[in-house]
């Protein structure tokens, strides 16, 4: 976070830090099923292996939706330790990993199996992480249940965590629970019949819809023989043949493409998708919408609506990564009006509210990028209400909790950049309760951790800016807190490192707010240790090179403000080297502006500090011209800016003699305060020094009077 006591930047880096963490998130499965066995069954468990990764799903249940999903053609990968781990150092962290991103549990169930604390405890595992997966039982041995059989209690099959319920939250209750089960203790046809369950149970589907395509084949073959046995209706009987194997054929062309359709916007879509493929990504969107441009859309059943919603969907995310955002909004619209459709159809399924959650969330996002914090605003209280929905629908459903979450957190946001501070302390208070009670439930899960810690730092944000110093303090003390024992249990996780950055200086500028200036200084060399420190793990990462330049830009300040001119003019090069460096690499990138016109500002400071105002000047000059080209959300915080390089400018021209510039430009510092618009104490600060210059001193003892009410003692 880089939205400090004084009103912050909004840049797209920020952003694409968030969708990043929503992705990660959202994350697909990496194994259709984990199988967990005694290695005493291993036999069983090859030939379990084998079948389930060479199983063909009849072409006309591909791409149907079901209740688990939409069905694919192949149910692999299967995941099995023997096969998956052989090289691997850790194997329970990786076993963990798996059960984690696995769709489905089958656990093949023996006397021997009951007693493996391996198999009970992959099993805990598996529904830990998956409160609502579905874990399935093949019978390799034994009875399930023979433990509640008085003399028969070394024949029970179940492990202890199969035989009970979990609940919403991964913990187990001491309920009894009764997984599916398939019988595979006999060996032909009847271990065939148990595989088929075992795949119904996992598609969805019931146990006759695997069979249909042999049925099928039966009644043609009845009916050849029949047409063949009636000599005088041969003619007759060959059209109607014809007839049917046409219709036949259609249907299954179309079963076909749909469960292309379904492969790729499901599998291919997530293989793609991490490694950045935007070209191939756009293709699949492309692909799919025109297999259904050849279709009247409302004619369109349930299952393939929401398909091309979601073709559109991705395709629409494709155009906002590559900075279109008027390709972006049009497609969400359109994918809007189908996710819409669907609810009306069935306005009590909350995966469908979901899918047109997003939608809506994305339009409201596009909105803020152009600038429109109010349609911003109306679009995210459309999402809020979604998400209230899926809430009601399910209460239980920590993934729906976890959307009213980032709505409230989302609202909290678009109030801050409109200025309305004490709305969004409000909004950003409501956003720390919500994912605080989710933290606190399930402390290991590390999504509820890095929302938890951006909340943090929102809610200190807003506070800061509405000139709650102290409580701002003990937010950001927290949110350091919070990250360093992150950072220390997720072994370094850079996502982590890089919040720590930014929270870190944003610490230490509070403490300089408030006149703690030796604390400040621990704070602000802890944030320049941290990001070089990241630029050291990845020197082509650009996001962390500004960080970089951020904190020694902010170090730099500090040094100015303290009258120490050698670290000063030291910490200021430093900051100003990076920014020169991302500029020239990216010179159309307008996120590196507002650092840029900071480094001006420092030089200037440095230049003054030095006895040099000509090359004061020629800085602050450049800073104004900087200043006024800079177009944000925020045009007040814009203003600010302005006013402040001009009241430099006004500095400059001062020392080097030359009073009438230097009234002419306080003067247009002064014009170039924005009136009307609630102010951070940073802006009152800077307003201040204006109407001092401008001689104004009542009106600017009346501003300091406001300043030393909120405990603002920083320097300057």
């Amino acid at each position: 976070m880089n939205k400090l006591a004084r009103m912050p930047t909004f840049d797209r880096a920020a952003r694409a830090s968030a969708r990043q963490l929503r992705r990660i998130r959202r994350q697909p499965a990496r194994y259709f099923a984990f199988l967990s066995y005694s290695h005493k069954d291993e036999q069983l468990a090859g030939w379990l292996h084998q079948q389930l990764e060479q199983f063909r799903v009849p072409r006309f249940l591909v791409g149907q939706l079901t209740e688990n999903g939409i069905i694919p053609k192949r149910l692999r990968p299967v995941f099995r330790d023997q096969h998956e781990l052989a090289a691997a150092d850790d194997l329970g962290e990786e076993i963990e990993e798996a059960l984690a991103r696995s769709r489905f549990l089958i656990v093949l169930c023996s006397p021997d199996a009951a007693r493996s604390h391996w198999t009970n405890a992959e099993i805990e595992s598996f529904k830990r992480a998956h409160p609502d997966g579905c874990v399935l039982a093949a019978i390799a041995a034994g009875e399930p249940f023979a433990c509640e059989l008085p003399g028969r209690e070394e024949e029970e099959c179940f492990p202890p965590a199969l035989r009970q319920k979990y609940d919403r939250r991964g913990r187990p209750t001491g309920k009894r629970a009764e997984p599916l089960a398939a019988d595979l203790r006999h060996a032909g046809e009847a271990r065939r019949l148990g595989l088929m369950r075992l795949v119904a149970g996992m598609l969805g589907v019931g146990l006759d819809d695997l069979v249909q395509r042999d049925a099928t084949r039966r009644q043609r073959r009845l009916a050849l023989v029949a047409a063949a046995s009636v000599a005088g209706m041969a003619v007759t009987s060959t059209l109607a043949v014809t007839a049917i194997q046409a219709r036949d054929a259609a249907r299954e062309q179309r079963r076909q493409a749909e469960g292309l359709v379904a492969f790729m916007l499901g599998d291919l879509k997530d293989k793609l998708e991490p490694i950045g493929k935007l070209d191939a990504l756009d293709g699949v969107g492309a692909k799919v919408l025109a297999y259904y441009s050849k279709q009247d859309a409302s004619e369109l059943p349930d299952a393939a609506l929401l398909q091309r919603s979601r073709a559109l969907s991705l395709m629409a995310e494709v155009a906002y990564e590559r900075g279109d955002l008027d390709t972006s909004e049009r497609l969400y619209r359109e994918a809007m009006q189908g996710t819409a459709e669907a609810i009306r159809r069935n306005p009590d399924d909350a995966q469908r509210l979901y899918e047109h959650a997003q939608n809506v969330y994305w339009i409201g996002d596009i909105a803020m990028q152009h600038g429109n914090l109010l349609a911003a605003e109306r679009w995210w209280r459309r999402y809020k209400d979604l998400a209230t929905q899926m809430v009601d629908l399910a209460p239980d459903n920590m993934k729906w909790r976890m959307e009213t979450q980032y709505a409230e957190a989302d609202l909290g946001e678009v109030l801050l950049r409109q200025r309305r501070f004490p709305e969004a302390v409000a909004q950003f208070s409501q956003a720390l309760r919500t994912i605080q009670a989710l933290a606190t439930a399930d402390p290991n899960n590390r999504d509820y951790q890095s929302q938890l810690a951006q909340a943090l730092a929102w809610f200190a944000d807003a506070e800061a800016n509405q000139g709650q110093l102290p409580a701002a303090i003990a937010l950001r003390q927290r949110h350091v807190a919070l990250l360093n024992t992150s950072i220390a249990h997720s072994n370094g996780d850079v996502a982590y490192r890089e919040q720590l950055v930014d929270s870190l200086r944003g610490l230490g500028n509070l403490y300089e707010d408030v006149g703690r200036s030796d604390v400040a200084l621990q704070q602000l060399n802890g944030a320049v240790q941290a990001s070089q420190a990241l630029v050291a793990t990845e020197p082509l990462n650009r996001n962390w090179q500004a960080a970089l330049g951020r904190s020694r830009l902010t170090l730099a300040t500090y040094y100015i403000e303290q009258r120490q001119l050698d670290a000063a003019a030291t910490q200021t090069e430093a900051a100003c080297a990076v920014y020169e460096q991302l500029a020239s690499a990216q010179p159309n990138v307008p996120t590196w502006k507002p650092g840029v016109q900071g480094c001006y500002m420092d030089r200037a400071r440095v230049a003054l500090m030095q006895g040099n105002p000509a090359q004061a000047l020629s800085f602050a000059t450049r800073a104004v011209a900087l200043a006024r080209s800079i177009k944000g959300n925020d045009a007040a915080g814009d203003s600010f800016k302005a006013a402040g390089a001009l009241r430099l400018q006004g500095d400059a021209f001062q020392k080097a003699g030359d009073l009438s510039a230097a009234k002419s430009a306080w003067a247009a510092a002064r014009s170039s305060l924005p009136t009307g618009v609630a102010e951070t104490p940073f802006e009152m600060a800077e307003r201040r020094t204006i109407l001092e210059r401008s001689d104004l001193p009542a009106e600017a003892a009346a501003v300091q009077a406001k300043l030393n009410s909120i405990g603002y003692r920083r320097a300057n």
